[in-house]
């Protein structure tokens, strides 16, 4: 007979003492263990619920601890960042601008944190990240660092220099910040027409810092050089060169990010880089989409120690003069923008053109000047005012040609104040080679401008081709031929 010691030593259970089993002799067809009866007594039910409550009990403060912890970072690192209530965090403040539906953050970046680093207060990197709040869109626009400009109090100079102006001669005016942000601030609004409702001030360590808080980004290498990347500048923190990645994706950490932030292949033997600083300013705003796609993934949300370290990795780095709440209010916003919506623009290439051009500043310094002349920002302004509209036809920048295809005088020319009133971009009236009955729209945009087509359509009437005879004479992404039926309207102007 299989005594009930031997069985509870071949069947152990926590908890369940000899005395908690019983053995049935005549149930001799089940397999061992199958015929035990199990009977807890009311202490050892007591004892197993006290051991659930416990465990609960601990790991609720378990939770507590790590919640008290990242907290309490939390409260520090945003005490040191943004001044103030620290509970504003609990309500969220509207944001300057939002009301017209465009909120513009100036983000700067310089080498302050690097000791020894000659200009290191210059801001080498100049971005404005404009939300459209009313579309859940947004771009990110970089301004090269030798643009040359005119700086309040300090004469024209290159723009990474106001910051230090500013710093200098303690720059104060009402409605911007004290100090090198607002100089800087002023320069580009009054250049570049850029209404600026906040900033962040950011030292290349907060890019070291934030990469690995979040554990690394990854980053898609399409460089037109099929060996990919190579700066062979020397990272004398790892003794490596800058930069040295093949195309496709490639995870990298901190250090890495942070080196293609600062290459621009400007050593000999470098390859990759055929637009300079240009590129570097391009993997910069890059790095940054992929940070923030990182940072808010459940990965990190969820993990108390990278909280822990991307809060270090701000509060440590970071100036801005947004408030706690109003970043409450920003998340709120920003988390509703698809990643992979955000435009990355360049001046360099302004749909498809160079709005800038070389300049040899006085005394020899290489620099860059607005296409259009000195001073002229005309061009700059209205690519601005372009991808800063609410307007699906105004972002489109789309280019028209009106030409008149009737025996009526001057019915070109009218159009012309008609469409322009309409924020379309008429580039050139002219004669149509024949008079045609019914207005024709000539779509040269191969479908990539659908807004400005359907207004045309709504205003001229769906006779629309691809068809263009006038190829050679106009480069334009739609052509009109005012036909006769414009020319017999009552009213060719208030349509």
């Amino acid at each position: 007979m299989v005594t009930a010691q031997r069985q509870a030593n071949q069947f152990p259970t926590v908890g369940m003492t000899l005395r908690s089993y019983q053995y049935d002799p005549r149930d001799r067809n089940n397999r061992l263990g199958s015929s035990l009866v199990v009977r807890k007594s009311r202490w050892q039910r007591f004892r197993s619920t006290f051991t659930l409550k416990r465990t609960a009990l601990v790991l609720a403060l378990l939770a507590v601890i790590i919640g008290g912890w990242v907290g309490g970072k939390f409260i520090y690192n945003a005490h040191k960042l943004f001044g103030g209530n620290i509970l504003g965090v609990l309500r969220s403040t509207k944001l300057q601008g939002e009301d017209s539906g465009r909120v513009n953050i100036l983000l700067a970046g310089n080498s302050s944190d690097d000791v020894g680093h000659e200009g290191g207060q210059l801001t080498d990197s100049i971005m404005v990240l404009s939300i459209d709040t009313k579309n859940n869109k947004a771009f990110m626009l970089s301004i090269p660092r030798d643009l040359w400009v005119d700086v309040p109090d300090g004469g024209h100079a290159k723009i990474n220099s106001a910051y230090v102006v500013g710093e200098q001669n303690d720059f104060r005016q009402s409605g911007l910040p004290n100090g090198g942000m607002g100089e800087l601030e002023k320069v580009l609004e009054d250049n570049l027409d850029i209404k600026i409702n906040y900033y962040a001030l950011v030292n290349y360590n907060a890019l070291r810092e934030a990469v690995d808080a979040v554990g690394g980004v990854d980053f898609t290498v399409k460089s037109t050089d099929p060996r990919g990347l190579y700066d062979p500048n020397i990272d004398w923190k790892t003794h490596k060169p800058l930069v040295k990645l093949s195309n496709g994706v490639h995870h990298l950490n901190g250090e890495q990010a942070l080196d293609l932030a600062r290459a621009r292949g400007d050593a000999y033997n470098s390859y990759g880089f055929p637009a300079s600083d240009f590129d570097r300013t391009e993997h910069q705003r890059q790095l940054l989409v992929a940070l923030k796609s990182k940072a808010v993934s459940a990965g990190v949300i969820a993990n108390p120690a990278k909280l822990t370290s991307l809060s270090d990795a701000i509060g440590n780095n970071v100036k801005t003069d947004f408030s706690v709440s109003e970043v409450h209010r920003l998340y709120d916003l920003v988390k509703q923008i698809d990643t992979n919506s955000i435009q990355s623009l360049s001046l360099n290439n302004a749909n498809g053109k160079n709005l800038l051009a070389s300049y040899t500043a006085p005394g020899g310094q290489s620099a860059l000047a607005p296409a259009a002349g000195l001073d002229d920002f005309s061009d700059i302004q209205a690519f601005v005012r372009q991808h800063m509209s609410g307007s699906a036809v105004v972002q489109e920048g789309a280019t028209v040609v009106v030409l008149n295809a009737t025996d009526s005088s001057g019915l070109a020319s009218r159009k012309r104040t008609f469409l322009e009133d309409r924020d379309l971009i008429v580039t050139d009236v002219g004669d149509a080679k024949n008079n045609l009955a019914t207005t024709t729209i000539i779509d040269n945009s191969a479908g990539k401008k659908p807004a400005t087509r359907a207004l045309l359509v709504r205003l001229f009437g769906n006779n629309v081709t691809v068809a263009n005879p006038y190829k050679n004479t106009y480069d334009a992404d739609f052509i009109v031929l005012l036909g006769g039926d414009q020319a017999h309207s009552q009213n060719t102007t208030s349509q």
